[in-house]
């Protein structure tokens, strides 16, 4: 079966069709989740959420673009929409803007740790962290899509980045202290 027919088939609530869809998307979707969630049991919701917007709308996909990537942005707004009504994009001061970075020796920090501090950043600088440095959001988008301004927007990340980069460097003493040991 082709993705028009898929796509056909679910926008007429075949629910055979809606799971093979799942089947196929929901692992992809779901480390995108992963990435916008506090943790695993918010990103199981953030999925559960996105995938009955996805069906509802389904409709709406005119099969231009790619399929994949409307998916993704649905799921990207499904996680931030969570966020919205809770002040979580409260303004702040725009005047702290650095762009810390930090390197990463490829055997000291796993991508699983590394993902557990991006999610134990505050919302505010997780979500911006993501959309800018994993999804290659746009200051602009980013503060279209979160309705705050391109400063806050790019404030929230230096702010992310320092968070992570203190946090590793943290765990990068501890662990050279151990090896030292």
């Amino acid at each position: 079966m082709s993705f028009k027919q898929l796509i056909q088939k679910c926008s007429n609530n075949d629910t055979q069709a809606q799971s093979e869809l799942y089947q196929l998307f929901s692992g992809k979707l779901f480390s995108v989740c992963l990435k916008y969630s506090r943790n695993y049991a918010e990103a199981e919701d953030n999925l559960q959420d996105a995938f009955l917007t996805i069906f509802s709308k389904i409709s709406q996909f005119k099969n231009k673009g790619s399929f994949e990537g409307w998916l993704k942005r649905i799921v990207i707004n499904t996680a931030l929409q969570r966020y919205r009504g809770q002040g979580v994009f409260e303004i702040i001061n725009e005047d702290f803007i650095e762009d810390d970075t930090v390197e990463l020796d490829d055997d000291a920090i796993s991508l699983d740790f590394l993902l557990k501090l991006i999610q134990a950043l505050p919302d505010r600088y997780r979500l911006v962290f993501n959309m800018y440095v994993l999804d290659g959001f746009s200051h602009k988008e980013i503060a279209e899509l979160l309705h705050i301004t391109e400063g806050t927007s790019k404030s929230n990340l230096a702010r992310a980045r320092k968070i992570l980069k203190e946090k590793i460097e943290a765990y990068k003493a501890g662990f050279n202290a151990q090896s030292l040991s």
